[in-house]
């Protein structure tokens, strides 16, 4: 196999085995802030873009112009259904909505309600819906999170989302059943402001969505699977394939292709080659298999292993296939006009990768992250972590001094050693001649600079505006959560553990069991352990710890419990992993509420010091998310109001962490008066499985509210 450094900065972005320039005349306009996307009808395939595309045949930027919609927007009508798509110009089974990949767009303005009838159209699954960022106040049920808020929705079934958009912001859905978001359940939902500050601005010209994803060729049951083997076993899902921009991306081509580029030849070259890419497929299909007994062996398992994960995973392809002709893979392209401001939302739905966005020639503004808004401040480059959304201004430059009629948009790998070809997309501005742009695109920064991403974190700092409350003084804290993230061993089994508990959700929702008081029928109502042992050493893996430090650790279904308006301080700790000396990134998503970051430390954090601490912990300003990114052997300090009455996830936001364990349960507000309230409001089809459906016989709900009627 040809030895060739696939990680060229300037050779790796000009790999694109469809060719950029047939893309170049299906732009992406910019959306007007006050156009409502339509919802689609019934039976009828929505777009599968989630912004508006201009016709092939009118490659010039189409007009923006503010419209006024009408009061909220109209139902959307969803058949969740298998589909043939090739999102990198190769061909695969996922799952789609309404024939089409991404899923649409849903454009609301704050306080909307919006209604997603929701018709499961999967054969052989369950599917629910989780609204990202959308708190569901009042609305639990609707969070769409499977085991928790609601019960599956079953195959050939029919749920009714309703639920009102309670603030501004860039946000997005995405399945919450199994890994089916790594299977293509995904889509954009945008929150519009009726009095938005950056429309004032007369040189404000419209959005630019960008839906950032990775993909795997491999189905997520295989994955699921390989996450779930015993013993010497286990099967990591690797790195993806491909990066996708709106549901668009390239897979790569051959490692001989690598070497022509880098060489500065066939650079206008628009497929791979065939037998190069015959011959190096047949050396990655054949596999890695432990030759022999004892270390030494184990080694040159290894070693094959990290040279295959090097090597075929972008070189499978040996050319591009009958649907690199098509839209479905084509690069995104967004046309622009000279001299105006553009916000560009960007959202991550990644199963796996943090990414870092850079736009060639152009700074870019942060002003909003996970629907808050922030202070403003200019960066070269953004890093976005699976779960994270934000929008940016992006300034295009005066037509006078535009020195180039189009720009790269490079997305590219971070905070793991990157074995996948970065994404591409293109910024044209208006009058050009479908030229591919100058130049090489903008380098991605170096995987493992972990403290760039600190610094870009620790930049935001929240803006008063809507929804911006300080958070409560320390004195108003009632309780500190200290969560100790490990690795660990579990009857032969990898998995992840918060304070060696790892999470396995139950049969019934915890929102039915407490809904009819069969708490202690349906999971272990043991209190979910606060803290860890002071003793643990977070540089050594738990197989290393010494035997006072650890405590067995159990698969449990246990919740975190808080009474109604209770001020919680959670410290997320990192840890080694089962590998000596390696610890990894993880995003924490909490549902039903924005919590605000603290702040960031190294290494061990002592909760009575340093929560403290002003040179960490900032109580005047800290920005709200609804995600936040815990770094290597560091922790991050998070502050939130149990006043959102629910059962709720908390979780790593990486998909197979989710799978292997990595997340808990709170539940708050669920005080006896309360819990006739929601036992009266829940619509019954949301909680009728399990040891609900049992109890729900002797003890009827009210009438369930009519919702729109299924599509035929």
């Amino acid at each position: 196999m040809p030895s060739v450094e696939l990680w060229d900065a300037h050779a790796v972005h000009l790999l694109t085995c469809c060719a950029l320039v047939l893309a170049l005349a299906h732009p992406v306009a910019p959306s007007s802030r006050g156009a409502m996307a339509p919802a689609p009808t019934p039976n009828a395939p929505a777009s599968a873009t989630p912004t508006v595309q201009s016709p092939a045949t009118t490659p010039a930027p189409v007009p923006v112009t503010p419209t006024t919609p009408a009061p909220g927007p109209a139902p959307h009508v969803w058949n969740v259904e298998y589909i043939l798509w090739a999102p990198d110009c190769k061909q695969h089974g996922m799952i789609g909505i309404n024939g089409a990949f991404p899923g649409p767009t849903i454009t609301a303005y704050a306080g909307d309600l919006i209604t997603v009838v929701v018709n499961n159209k999967l054969h052989t699954e369950g599917v629910v819906i989780h609204w990202h960022g959308i708190k569901q106040i009042g609305t639990p049920w609707a969070d769409g999170t499977a085991s928790i808020s609601q019960c599956p929705i079953n195959p050939g079934e029919t749920f009714t989302y309703e639920f009102k958009a309670d603030k501004a912001g860039t946000y997005f859905y995405h399945g919450h059943f199994g890994m089916q978001r790594a299977a293509g359940l995904y889509g954009s939902l945008i929150v519009l402001d009726r009095d938005d500050p950056f429309e004032k601005d007369p040189m404000y010209a419209g959005d630019l969505n960008m839906l950032l994803s990775d993909w795997y060729h491999e189905a997520v049951y295989a994955q699921a699977a390989g996450l779930e083997r015993k013993d010497d076993h286990f099967q990591w899902v690797g790195e993806p394939q491909t990066l996708l921009i709106n549901g668009k991306g390239q897979f790569g081509c051959t490692l001989g292709d690598v070497g022509k580029f880098q060489k500065g030849i066939h650079r206008d070259a628009t497929k791979c080659d065939r037998r190069d890419g015959e011959r190096v497929e047949a050396a990655c299909d054949a596999g890695c298999e432990r030759k022999g007994k004892g270390s030494e062996a184990e080694k040159e398992k290894a070693a094959c292993e990290d040279e295959k994960a090097e090597n075929c995973g972008v070189v499978r392809r040996s050319e591009c296939g009958p649907f690199c002709r098509e839209t479905q893979c084509g690069p995104v392209v967004f046309d622009v006009e000279p001299g105006r401001t553009y916000r560009l939302r960007i959202a991550s739905t990644t199963s796996l990768s943090a990414l870092n966005v850079q736009v060639q020639g152009h700074k870019l503004t942060v002003v909003e992250a996970d629907g808050n808004l922030v202070e403003p401040f200019d960066v070269d480059d953004i890093d976005i972590y699976s779960g994270e959304s934000y929008s940016v201004l992006l300034n295009t430059t005066a037509a006078k001094q535009v020195s180039s009629p189009s720009y790269w948009i490079s997305v590219g790998v971070i905070g793991r050693r990157p074995r996948t070809l970065p994404a591409l997309a293109v910024l044209r501005y208006a009058g050009s001649k479908n030229e591919l742009p100058a130049g090489v695109p903008p380098a991605t920064p170096a995987w493992d600079d972990v403290g760039r991403s600190k610094e870009f974190a620790k930049k935001l700092k929240a803006r008063a505006g809507p929804g911006y409350r300080a958070p409560p003084g320390t004195t108003r804290v009632h309780r500190t959560i200290a969560m100790l993230n490990t690795q660990e061993l579990v009857d032969g089994q990898i998995k992840w553990a918060i304070n060696h508990v790892s999470l396995s959700l139950p049969a019934t929702p915890y929102l039915g069991a407490y809904a009819y008081g069969i708490q202690g029928q349906v999971f272990d109502t043991t209190p979910a352990p606060a803290t860890f042992h002071s003793s643990y050493d977070i540089e050594k893996p738990p197989q290393e710890q010494k035997p006072e430090a650890v405590q067995p650790v159990t698969v449990s279904d246990r919740v975190y419990t808080f009474a109604h308006g209770e001020v919680v301080d959670v410290v997320l700790q990192n840890a080694d992993m089962r590998k000596h000396g390696v610890s990894e990134s993880h995003p924490w998503h909490l549902h039903g509420h924005d919590f605000w970051v603290l702040g960031y430390g190294e290494g061990r954090c002592d909760p009575e010091q340093d929560l403290k601490n002003k040179e960490f912990i900032n109580t005047v300003n800290p920005p709200l998310r609804n995600t936040a990114v815990l770094f290597p052997h560091g922790w991050t300090a998070l502050r939130f109001v149990a006043d959102n009455p629910g059962v709720w996830a908390f979780h790593c936001h990486i998909e197979p962490h989710l799978h292997m364990g990595m997340g808990v349960v709170f539940a708050e507000g669920m005080e006896e008066r309360r819990l006739r309230e929601l036992k009266l409001k829940v619509p019954r089809e949301a909680i009728m499985c399990g040891k609900t459906a049992l109890a729900a016989m002797a003890r009827p709900l009210a009438p369930a509210a009519t919702s729109p009627s299924p599509s035929p």
